[in-house]
């Protein structure tokens, strides 16, 4: 009988532990964090490297999350959906652009705020965006001398 009541004891607290692990990973994740922030749209040509739950950042600092990705049939852009912290507000003048860690670091989404008093309202569009440059595209530009309009230096043309 003492066994069991140990063993019980024991399984109980392996889940109690579990489930605390689960609770924090959520709340670092965002999950279930819904309420305290707002949706903004963007659209973008290119958001490579970005998925759903890819970090929105401003300064630096995380202030939202990637919620939803969605090619427009009509413009052919990527629509996309960030979910922002309800205590920061976007001016309506904002610019927002997907950016690089470095080299071989990952990608997120960055907000560079502007100057106007107004601020975008919860389901407002950012309209000055900056897709996702690639790193291969850069790098062949780079070897070929230039961007490929006009023969390099030095060369003829035939």
């Amino acid at each position: 009988m003492a066994y069991e009541r140990a063993e019980i004891l024991a399984g109980a607290a392996v889940l109690a532990v579990a489930l605390g692990f689960t609770l924090y990973a959520a709340r670092g994740a965002g999950i279930g964090t819904q309420s305290d922030s707002y949706p903004l749209t963007a659209s973008f040509r290119s958001v490579e490297g970005v998925s759903i739950g890819t970090d929105v950042r401003l300064a630096g600092v995380k202030v939202g999350t990637v919620t939803d990705l969605r090619l427009n049939p009509e413009t052919y852009f990527a629509d996309a959906t960030i979910s922002m912290r309800k205590d920061v507000a976007v001016p309506v003048d904002s610019t927002i652009l997907i950016s690089s860690e470095g080299l071989l670091g990952g990608t997120f989404v960055e907000v560079q705020p502007g100057g106007a008093l107004e601020s975008l309202e919860p389901g407002g569009e950012i309209e000055d965006t900056q897709g996702a440059v690639s790193l291969i595209n850069l790098l062949m530009k780079f070897a070929s001398g230039g961007d490929g309009s006009a023969p390099a230096e030095g060369t003829t043309t035939p």
